[in-house]
């Protein structure tokens, strides 16, 4: 690319020169050509313009560019990183930076800038479209992402300037996001640092207590790093193996969390020293790890192998806890320096080799496949807030490593069920699933995954996801995926339990639901950010919209909101054949001929409760979650109710009392036990089709002469 004609005023900052001097590293001239174009490009651009610290506006876009410079990154990342704020803080436009830079420049300043300014209800919602296209941005080309992380960790090293109000807000979405934005693509110099502004600048007395604390106590640290460094050189050099050894020191916030997680004293957590330790190949590794544990004696159950199963960030390494002298744990990392390299730069390690057409590595393929189901997460997302909630979910830190029946290992968020497990596999698989087994055994859909569980699925054809699930899954991917199906594959139901809940709302107001006109409602749609107004009343069954709100905004013209008043309330029917729209609590088991109400819960619709049961009456009876609800004539359809009963411990019982069951035309769902010498309590899931069919059951059963007590089940 030619020079651009540049004006007089035009100056080399000493900055400026330092990133030209130090991309001549790996450069080609025509690449130095493109960088320093960029550079006037944007100087002239920015020109007049300053940052609060009170330094010209082009020292910033320079400092993001020597950032990408560290990661070596190519001449069109680090040009588009001169260029990052054009577009949004100047007159110019993409198409100009297509002309003059390429296409390829433009496309990753325009993922970079933060959206035009639109209309939005909330800074919440803002911000979270601001994410929603940066990270679809990045779904194409991951620079974006890269180009992203560095202007954001050089604000994070100038935010001292901000509010203190702003330097938490900044703090916080830094802590939230990009740091594990930064892990999850292994950039972990980059994830680091975050972390320690964000500490600071979110707990700022936190972190100067720690600061002092770290100083204080880093005299007596390092004499016993020095010894015990010298011991494992000595080992080492004994053992004819080529290491490098070094200590490593932690990180403020890393203190912090293990101390907050751990409920550990500041001594306790600095009593733990670090190691790390470079050798030449993989075997080395292991041949490292035997020497250092004829040194010291590792301690059970602390011993991780990254190099057999990587992360997913393509971070390997093996990490073992020894007891070393004093009695002190000693935290050692043992890796190739390719390893060390790929954990410190992640997916930016390989990306000049990438664009040598060097075959793309397994690392990359991660990504790629990461950002894939980011994409997936997206297009199931109703809206940008949700998926930001996703977002977080995924980027959550700490993870579980379980195994298909075929022996697959996939990574899954610490504390992921069975559930997240179906869906990591396929979505059809996760709305099909109805149980599963762990390492041979049956178990609940809710049960948390450890390491090592070989996992199992067993799905039916006609299956549907739970919306109780959304209450214990761990993942986005899962979690999105339940949320996309209540929203489209039961949208009808939705619409028309919304209305019936709009039109008691209505009518408990005084307001008859047909005097609404098309006018009051496109007016309401419009007001609410709604799409429509069939979004809205599926909203209303899926807890997002209040009832009672959106009938007050329907009020007919001419009559204040204030002056309405509730009047008797007109309850909602339950037929029974709602669908998922409506879900009978587990809690209280409610069925035909019992006192019900019903509570709106958010992304689960209409829980139906028996007017006695315990989760009802911790909430105000004057909620406008709290609905008045009846039960239609003429159900046939039957429902599960829990009973429990006391037995004498005598061989066949449990028969006589199946055989009962099935005599009075019920099906047992579960059953467990509880047992000692001389009784035996059984909790039974059973079918009944109302309170009169369940009476009859309970008759039959009272007639075994083993049963001491019997009643329903109630938590």
């Amino acid at each position: 690319m030619p020079e651009l004609s540049l004006s007089n005023s035009s100056v080399v900052t000493p900055e400026a020169a330092s990133l030209f001097s130090a991309v001549t590293k790996y450069f080609k001239p025509e690449d130095l050509t493109l960088l320093k174009n960029a550079y006037f490009f944007s100087q002239g651009a920015h020109s007049g313009q300053f940052r609060k610290t009170g330094e010209p506006y082009i020292s910033h876009p320079v400092a993001v560019a020597g950032i990408l410079c560290e990661l070596h990154l190519d001449a069109i990342t680090l040009a588009a990183a001169l260029l990052h704020d054009v577009v949004e803080d100047t007159t110019i436009s993409k198409e100009e930076i297509s002309e003059r830079f390429g296409v390829s420049v433009a496309e990753l300043v325009d993922g970079v800038s933060k959206l035009e300014k639109i209309e939005f209800q909330t800074q919440a919602d803002v911000q979270a479209e601001n994410f929603r296209k940066m990270l679809l941005a990045m779904a194409q080309d991951v620079r974006v992402i890269l180009i992203k992380l560095a202007d954001r960790l050089h604000n994070m090293r100038t935010l001292e300037v901000m509010r203190p109000e702003k330097q938490r807000r900044i703090a916080r979405e830094t802590l939230e996001i990009y740091a594990p934005i930064a892990h999850r693509l292994g950039l972990n110099s980059i994830y680091q640092e975050l972390l320690e502004l964000g500490f600071r600048y979110f707990y700022p007395n936190r972190y100067r207590v720690l600061v002092k604390a770290t100083k204080a106590a880093r005299g007596n640290r390092r004499e016993v790093v020095g010894k015990i460094l010298d011991a494992i050189k000595h080992r080492f050099e004994d053992a004819g193996l080529d290491a490098i050894v070094n200590g490593r020191e932690k990180h403020l916030y890393s203190i912090y969390k293990k101390m907050v997680e751990k409920q550990l004293s500041f001594s306790e957590v600095l009593d733990i020293y670090g190691f790390r330790v470079l050798v030449r190949d993989i075997p080395s590794c292991y041949l490292a790890l035997g020497v250092l544990h004829s040194l010291y004696k590792p301690i059970p159950g602390k011993f991780k192998d990254y190099i057999a199963i990587p992360k997913l960030n393509g971070y390997q390494s093996l990490h073992n806890t020894l007891l070393g002298p004093y009695g002190l744990p000693i935290e050692i990392q043992i890796r190739t320096y390719e390893m060390h390299r790929i954990a410190e730069m992640g997916v930016a390690s390989h990306w000049l080799y990438k664009n040598n057409g060097t075959e793309v590595n397994e690392l990359h393929l991660k990504t790629n496949q990461w950002l894939k189901n980011l994409l997936e997460t997206l297009s199931d997302s109703s809206d940008s807030i949700e998926f930001l909630e996703h977002l977080k979910i995924d980027l959550f830190p700490g993870e579980v490593y379980v195994f298909t029946p075929q022996g697959k290992i996939l990574e899954l968020s610490r504390g992921s069920t069975a559930v997240d497990f179906a869906y990591a596999i396929h979505t059809d698989v996760g709305n099909c699933c109805v149980a599963a087994k762990i390492n041979g055994e049956n178990a609940p859909l809710r049960t948390k995954l450890k390491n090592g569980d070989r996992v199992e699925i067993v799905t039916a054809p006609y299956a549907n996801p739970n919306p109780a699930w959304l209450s214990y899954v761990a993942t986005a991917r899962a979690r999105s995926s339940i949320r996309y199906f209540l929203r489209t594959i039961q949208y009808d139901e939705s619409v028309k339990l919304g209305e019936r809940l709009l039109n008691q709302a209505l009518l408990s107001f005084g307001i008859n639901p047909e005097t609404i006109n098309e006018t009051q409602w496109e007016k309401l749609v419009r007001d609410s950010g709604a799409k429509s107004k069939k979004a809205l009343l599926a909203d209303i069954t899926l807890g997002k919209q209040l009832s009672a709100v959106i009938a007050k905004r329907l009020a007919v013209p001419g009559e204040s909101i204030s002056e309405i008043t509730s009047t008797t309330s007109n309850p909602v029917v339950i037929l029974g054949t709602e669908g998922m729209t409506v879900q009978f609590a587990r809690c209280c088991y409610p069925i035909p001929g019992d006192m019900i109400v019903g509570l709106i819960k958010k992304d689960q619709g209409l829980v139906i409760h028996t007017h006695d049961c315990t989760a009802v009456m911790k909430i105000q009876r004057n909620s406008e979650n709290v609905l008045d609800v009846t039960w239609g004539k003429d159900i046939t359809r039957t429902f599960e109710i829990g009973i429990t009963m006391t037995v004498v411990n005598q061989r066949g019982v449990l028969a006589r009392v199946a055989a009962e069951i099935a005599k009075d035309d019920s099906n047992i769902d579960d059953v467990t036990m509880e047992s000692d010498k001389d009784y035996t309590t059984m909790h039974f899931i059973l079918q009944a089709r109302n309170r009169r069919h369940l009476a009859q059951i309970m008759r039959g059963l009272r007639h075994i002469q083993e049963v001491v007590k019997l009643g329903r089940a109630k938590n």
